[in-house]
């Protein structure tokens, strides 16, 4: 049952004289809790509604085309409370996080509903067995898991939760069930990487071909760890064995299956010194959002873009000389630099500053740019040549694009330097439209 609080005028639900206040009780018959629910049971060119008013039920029939909306609002996008998190990480980012930052960012979130909609990864330990069954029931694939490893006991002393290792056995029914999943493994230095990798890796690949990709990424560790699991950071020659010893298991991956499956974040290979693969090697980028082949496909999507300078200049949507700063952090900014140095080289009158920002405020171990904040920014700035405009990671904001992880907006930042700040978004295309001053319409 659902609290209907929104009606959209002229919607089959306003024809059918539902209104704000009504509760929404069951399509078809079938209870509705949740987005999924509705979603799933509302895909049918007929259905009938039970709906409760003022304590008394009635019925209402709405026909439509199978997958057409009817008109309601609920008061959250889930119709439904989020799922928290029942584990203790050893690694947890949230436990590493400081005082006093909003409240919002110290929520866990472990919600098989935001796997689906969202991406979202679950570890699992908070379904039961009727959840896994609606899954299956509603093919609610993929379903995105953080695994970590498949030995139940060192699952257990990892996630500090006593179901951590037996709701393993839900991949199986899972993929027997045809559910794609996707996989991450947060690495831990002398706990779950070596022989427990390679036992993982073993594992998960005996569900494809319902496992379509897993990601590798090393633990992140901020400088508020005290108290917390001691972990230590991986070694550049650390770093380098890992992306070995992950290499030669998902080569033999693509020549069993024709596909890798397999992938290390780019961060394993920046802190190990070495070359970010070429675009071959990560296939469809199916592991994006863990930072696997995110500076690769920047590249690629950036490269495109140069194709149609020559059209942007005979166009004058140029306004050269122009002047331009990139704030980015540690892992990426010799990446950064090697784009802008090549927009510099086809656009005369271009300069490009590109600025390295180190994450003060969570500590040197934090290198990607997607936890810089306003205040780093702000201090290390400060009297830089910024030119005409600031450009900024546009994930270092949250969805709303109005703050920083510390609080500060950015328009706060622009007023502290003086010069107009831009979010640019993870994609090439774009930032080298941004670089150019010139509007995307994409």
């Amino acid at each position: 049952m659902v609290k209907i609080t929104g009606v959209e005028p002229h919607s089959r639900a306003e024809k059918a004289k539902i209104t704000v206040g009504d509760i929404l009780v069951s399509i078809n018959g079938h209870d509705i809790t949740d987005v999924l629910d509705y979603r799933f049971y509302l895909a049918e060119c007929e259905v009938l509604l039970s709906l409760e008013r003022n304590g008394e039920r009635f019925a209402v029939k709405i026909k439509k085309s199978e997958y057409d909306d009817i008109g309601l609002d609920f008061e959250t996008p889930l119709m439904d409370k989020k799922h928290s998190c029942t584990n203790k990480c050893i690694f947890c980012f949230i436990d590493q996080l400081p005082k006093g930052m909003r409240d919002s960012l110290y929520f866990k979130d472990d919600d098989s509903r935001l796997s689906f909609l969202h991406g979202n990864y679950i570890t699992m330990t908070n379904l039961t067995e009727r959840d896994i069954d609606r899954i299956i029931e509603m093919h609610i694939s993929p379903v995105n898991v953080s695994v970590h490893t498949t030995d139940p006991e060192l699952r257990v002393k990892m996630m500090k939760n006593k179901h951590a290792g037996e709701v393993l056995s839900y991949l199986r029914k899972l993929a027997d069930a045809g559910i794609a999943l996707c996989c991450q493994i947060v690495l831990c230095r002398s706990i779950n990487d070596g022989a427990a990798l390679d036992r993982t890796m073993r594992d998960l690949l005996e569900y494809f071909p319902a496992l379509r990709s897993v990601s590798i990424v090393p633990a992140g560790m901020t400088k508020f760890r005290d108290g917390l699991y001691p972990l230590e950071p991986f070694s550049a020659e650390e770093c380098r064995n890992i992306i070995a010893q992950v290499d030669a298991f998902a080569e033999t991956c693509r020549q069993k299956h024709g596909t890798r499956l397999f992938f290390c974040a780019d961060e394993f290979y920046i802190k190990g010194k070495l070359g970010i693969p070429n675009d071959e090697y990560y296939e469809d980028y199916s592991q994006l959002e863990n930072g696997v082949g995110m500076l690769r496909l920047l590249e690629k999507e950036f490269n495109f873009e140069t194709d149609f300078i020559g059209d942007y200049i005979q166009s004058s949507k140029l306004s050269l000389p122009r002047t331009v700063s990139v704030a980015t952090g540690v892992a990426s900014y010799e990446h950064i630099l090697s784009l802008t140095k090549k927009a510099e080289r086809l656009v005369d009158g271009l300069k490009i500053n590109v600025y390295c920002i180190k994450n003060n405020f969570f500590g040197e171990q934090i290198t990607v740019s997607g936890l810089l904040t306003g205040v780093d920014m702000a201090e290390q700035l400060l009297g830089k040549e910024l030119g005409d405009e600031l450009l900024i990671p546009s994930n270092t904001l949250r969805a709303e694009g109005d703050l920083f992880l510390c609080g500060m907006t950015p328009d706060e930042l622009s007023s502290r330097l003086g010069v107009p700040v831009t979010p640019s978004k993870n994609d090439g295309s774009e930032f080298l439209l941004a670089l150019l001053g010139i509007e995307s319409d994409i």
